[in-house]
């Protein structure tokens, strides 16, 4: 092994990576773009979740002249920066909104929660407890988890402003997702994610292949329309992404216990019409590249928004409101919801239809400027 000739291959790869412009950009602005997009995206909290409140409690006369509300102290109490509250007086139409996907929990303070809560500090064999009802979807468990925490901070604080500490607490019973776990709220966001990745990059790869290799311009230079060449591609990556979700979903259902409250082969479909974007957007993104090795580039562009702001990991509730409304130009976003609806709340089509409308959308979109793309290639 000589040096001189290492340092001979070294300097050529040197010019070759200068003179490739697209490339030296890459090397600085892929990882800067990692590293903004990982540090925000993970660097909020749960905030405006919306929940609405139930106060039916009617107070408790401690002396005359003198009514006390515990729940309304517990109500001030409550984080107004995680919950976003609304307040209504009937039970009914308070989980409809819950059923509804309108709001994420209903908090119920019974008629009777100040009366037990003063008797039960005064008598602890007094038999009635003060109990706040906590009914929610539960399929999105950090959502979940945050509710509570902000319940019993609320709580706690109270307890400790009116000196009643063991005679209040919090009974959860939910309206969505009952005994769900990480996994059941975390394989339909991997399971959309997987099928966006691969999709998009095999067919970006293949279709610069089809480019470098010159296959694309015989093809072209035949009576075969760029729209026919396109729907030709979708037909047959459509089919092999579809052939992918059906393997995915069965290793989800078979080896990992997921939950399926709804309609399996409407989450089929649901993520089916995404492996259409995604194979319309490889298409799309490979008018940028001219070959392979550039098309491996637009790797993070693709992955790191799937990956951080669709809500696989990480409620959208978590992102910051400024950087929220960019969820909703991914298009896994649409899936990922759609799927967790069908699979843990059992959702139908007459309610996840506005998301797979988005994805038709984008789909056709996607297909339209690859066609697009085809027609004004050099």
């Amino acid at each position: 092994m000589k040096f001189y000739r290492i340092m001979a291959v070294a300097r050529r790869v040197s010019r070759d990576v200068a003179n490739d412009k697209r490339t030296l950009a890459m090397l600085f602005i892929a990882p800067i773009f990692a590293m903004t997009v990982f540090g925000l995206a993970f660097s909020g909290d749960v905030e405006g979740v919306d929940v609405v409140v139930v106060n039916q409690d009617q107070g408790f006369t401690t002396s005359p002249g003198n009514i006390v509300h515990l729940s309304e102290k517990i109500i001030s109490n409550l984080d107004t920066q995680v919950l976003n509250i609304q307040n209504m007086s009937n039970p009914d139409d308070a989980r409809q909104k819950v059923v509804d996907g309108q709001a994420s929990a209903v908090i119920i303070f019974p008629e009777n929660f100040t009366q037990n809560a003063v008797l039960k500090t005064q008598n602890p064999s007094y038999p009635d407890s003060a109990e706040i009802l906590i009914q929610g979807d539960d399929s999105i468990t950090n959502i979940k988890n945050s509710i509570l925490k902000t319940a019993n901070e609320a709580l706690y604080d109270t307890m400790t402003q009116e000196g009643i500490t063991p005679a209040l607490n919090i009974t959860s019973d939910p309206i969505y997702g009952k005994d769900a776990e990480f996994i059941d709220f975390f394989v339909p966001g991997i399971l959309a994610f997987v099928v966006f990745l691969l999709t998009t990059l095999l067919t970006l790869i293949t279709f610069v292949g089809e480019r470098s290799n010159g296959t694309l311009e015989r093809v072209m230079a035949s009576p075969i329309t760029e729209g026919e060449f396109v729907t030709g591609y979708a037909v047959t990556f459509g089919i092999l992404g579809m052939l992918q979700v059906a393997f995915l979903l069965i290793i989800a259902i078979v080896f990992f216990n997921i939950q399926v409250v709804g309609n399996v082969l409407l989450a089929f479909l649901t993520v089916a019409i995404l492996s259409l974007v995604s194979l319309s957007l490889g298409i799309l993104l490979s008018s940028l590249a001219k070959r392979p090795e550039q098309a491996i580039q637009f790797i993070p562009f693709v992955v790191l928004p799937a990956f951080l702001l669709s809500g696989i990991f990480w409620p959208l509730q978590a992102i910051p409101d400024w950087l929220r409304p960019l969820s909703y130009l991914v298009p896994p976003t649409y899936a990922v919801e759609a799927c967790r609806a069908v699979m843990l709340k059992g959702w139908g089509l007459d309610r996840i239809w506005p998301d797979i409308m988005a994805l038709l959308i984008f789909a056709i979109l996607f297909l339209a400027l690859a066609t697009w793309s085809l027609k004004r290639r050099d």
